[in-house]
């Protein structure tokens, strides 16, 4: 089951609250955030838009014996593995060297940052791929499909590792 992530930053067209992101006011998300509710929690992009991922969902979920997948960014991946040094961790980089380039003409086509936002999102970017060895595994998404059997590879090879331990 994927997690879906709490934000403060408003619904983009077409997003759907409790599905794309759990949309919270900022005074909503600092109540949670005192309350110890998230697993992680960070301010992004310093554009004052805060996400974190609601530890009563990943809970729920494991209490379920289903696996929980996490979207963050490295930042919240480090904090998530500083607390649970058994978390599967994959870093799935871009396939393109052009990567950074590919993420710019995105940012620019939405028309919703600034240039100094696009700018530090971009310098983000490049940082983040620098910690990439800090995961268990990494898998390149340069064919879609062929990300995807990696991944579903590495799940089923640490679901038979888990269950010969037991």
């Amino acid at each position: 089951m994927a997690s879906v992530s709490a934000t403060t930053r408003r619904p983009r067209s077409g997003e759907v609250d409790g599905v794309d992101y759990h949309f919270l006011t900022h005074e909503e998300f600092h109540r949670h955030k005192q309350a110890g509710d998230f697993l992680e929690c960070v301010e992004v992009f310093a554009q004052g838009y805060w996400y974190g991922t609601l530890r009563g969902q990943v809970s729920s979920g494991i209490a379920a014996g289903k696996w929980v997948v996490l979207e963050i960014d490295v930042q919240g991946a480090l904090a998530v593995m500083e607390r649970y040094p058994d978390a599967i961790s994959i870093f799935v980089r871009p396939g393109s060297d052009g990567f950074l380039n590919e993420l710019e003409r995105r940012l620019r086509g939405r028309r919703t940052e600034s240039e100094e936002a696009i700018q530090r999102r971009l310098n983000q970017a490049g940082r983040e791929l620098e910690m990439a060895d800090r995961y268990r595994y990494r898998v390149v998404n340069d064919d879609l499909d062929r990300a995807v059997r990696e991944v579903c590879n590495i799940l089923a090879r640490e679901s038979e590792t888990d269950r010969d331990a037991r």
